[in-house]
């Protein structure tokens, strides 16, 4: 006798998944894996240097973020256009020691949040830069932050 007679055979009753890797979707009942990224800059970097680190970080974890998107090209360079505005504008009107920014994807739209400016979002005739961040959301706002000053978000479809 063998132990393969001895041991009934072993039968799978829970579901499985057939798609595997980084587009799977989450087992029912088990929380998924969050797509976001978040940076922060201290002040001695000056817009031009936020600009520039914000957007190579963000540059480099993007694509991972971005895997499952469809068109996560044309996404990828309107995320890093509109980022690019926004962390140079609260760059310039820094409300706090630091600057923060957030980069989420949620399936159906990336959204960016940039904090703390001093101010409320002045418009475009001001900023030119917010002519393209305009062109490219199908939202963007602003809230009070807890340290006191704005965080601006804005919202980039991801159509399919």
């Amino acid at each position: 006798m063998t132990i393969s007679d001895v041991m009934p055979q072993l039968r799978v009753t829970s579901p499985t998944f057939a798609t595997v890797g980084p587009c799977a979707a989450a087992p029912l009942g088990l929380p998924e894996v969050e797509n976001s990224l978040e940076f922060r800059l201290g002040p001695e970097h000056d817009s031009v240097q936020s600009m520039r680190r914000a957007r190579g970080f963000v540059a480099k974890v993007l694509p991972a973020l971005l895997a499952c998107s469809p068109n996560a090209n044309v996404v990828e360079e309107a995320t890093l256009a509109v980022l690019t505005e926004l962390v140079d504008i609260t760059a310039r009107r820094r409300a706090s020691i630091d600057l923060s920014g957030r980069v989420s994807y949620d399936g159906e739209h990336v959204l960016i949040a940039v904090g703390e400016m001093d101010q409320p979002l002045p418009g475009p005739e001001e900023e030119p830069g917010l002519f393209i961040v305009h062109r490219m959301v199908d939202d963007i706002g602003q809230y009070r932050d807890d340290g006191g000053g704005y965080a601006t978000w804005a919202s980039i479809p991801v159509a399919s």
